[in-house]
C-alpha cells in the first residue's frame, strides 16, 4: 500500500486542481462574457435547439480576442469575440459559426468535461508511475520521458474527442437543416487564415489535421445519402 501512495497522491492532486480549475474558469467566462444577440445567429441556435428539443440553446460572447469556441465546463457555450468579428467582417458565415457552436455542444452532450476530469487524473497517475519507472532506468532523463509520454496519450485523447464532437455537430447540422458544407468549408478558412497570418487558428491548436476531419465529414455525408 505505501508503494501505491505517490501514485493516490497523484489523483488526488490532480482531481483537485481540475475542480480549481473548473472554478476558477467558470468564474472569468461569466466575468468577461456577454449574451450573444446577433438575430442571423439566433435563428440558426434556435433551430439547432429546435431539432434538439430543447427550449432553448444560450451561447455567449467570450471577450478576448483570440479565434475559438468553447464549452465551460458546467456545460455554457462560447464563441470569442475574435471569433464573432471575424463573422461580423464576413471572413465567416452564420452557418460556419453555427458549427461551432454545433461542435462545441458535442462536446457537452457526449460528456467530454468529465472525461477529460478523468483522463486528467489517470494520466497525472500515469505520469508518476512512469517517472518513478523510468527514473531508476535513465536517471536524469526519466521524468521527461514520462512527461513526453503522458503528453502523447493525452494529445491521442483530445484528437478523439475533437473527431466525436465533429460527428455530433455534423448530425445535429443535417437534422436542424443548417447542412455539412458551412462545417467543411469553416476548417478550410480557418486553415488559410492561419497560413496567412504565420500562426494556426487557436480553434485548430492541439485538434487532429484539418484535411483528416474534412475527410471524416464526407464519409459521413457519403454514408448518410446511401
Amino acid at each position: 500500500m505505501l508503494r501505491l501512495s505517490p501514485i493516490l497522491l497523484a489523483i488526488a492532486y490532480a482531481f483537485v486542481m481540475y475542480h480549481f480549475s473548473a472554478w476558477r474558469t467558470a468564474r472569468e467566462l461569466s466575468a468577461k462574457s456577454t449574451p450573444l444577440r446577433d438575430p442571423a445567429l439566433l435563428t440558426l441556435v434556435a433551430r439547432m435547439a429546435k431539432a434538439l428539443d430543447l427550449p432553448q440553446i444560450k451561447v455567449n460572447i467570450y471577450e478576448i480576442a483570440p479565434v475559438n469556441g468553447l464549452a465551460a465546463p458546467d456545460g455554457r457555450i462560447f464563441i470569442t469575440r475574435g471569433f464573432f468579428d471575424k463573422y461580423r467582417k464576413g471572413e465567416v458565415t452564420a452557418p460556419e459559426l453555427a458549427s461551432v457552436i454545433a461542435h462545441e455542444l458535442g462536446h457537452v452532450a457526449l460528456g467530454h468535461g468529465r472525461r477529460r476530469m478523468i483522463d486528467f487524473s489517470g494520466q497525472n497517475a500515469i505520469r508518476t508511475a512512469l517517472g518513478m519507472i523510468l527514473g531508476r532506468i535513465f536517471p536524469g532523463v526519466g521524468l521527461y520521458l514520462a512527461g513526453l509520454l503522458t503528453s502523447l496519450l493525452a494529445a491521442r485523447l483530445s484528437r478523439q474527442d475533437e473527431y466525436e464532437a465533429d460527428a455530433y455537430a455534423s448530425a445535429l447540422l443535417v437534422k436542424s437543416g443548417i447542412g455539412l458544407e458551412a462545417q467543411k468549408s469553416l476548417f478550410r478558412k480557418l486553415d488559410a487564415l492561419g497560413e496567412q497570418g504565420g500562426r494556426q487558428m487557436a480553434w485548430l491548436l492541439s485538434h487532429p489535421k484539418t484535411a483528416e476531419r474534412i475527410g471524416a465529414i464526407k464519409a459521413r455525408e457519403a454514408k448518410w445519402r446511401l
